[in-house]
């Protein structure tokens, strides 16, 4: 898959899935709540991991910086 996802975006994604894991060990979010936000936070951290975001190719959005052609 082409990378669609640049540095900032993703960092802010695995700040956020590492506050949603910290807030269910701390029992501040739990049930169904709890483990929806842990899905999301998986999958946050796996797109972090792999520069890729799915659901931006339908939209054709890229945050991902393009080197200058010459």
């Amino acid at each position: 898959m082409k990378k669609n996802m640049g540095m900032a975006d993703r960092i802010i994604r695995i700040v956020i899935a590492v506050i949603i894991v910290i807030l269910y060990v701390k029992g501040i979010i739990n049930g169904i709540l709890g483990i929806i936000l842990l899905i999301l936070a998986g999958v946050f951290a796996l797109t972090s991991l792999m520069k890729v975001c799915p659901l931006y190719f339908p939209f054709g959005i890229s945050t991902l910086k393009r080197k200058k052609e010459d």
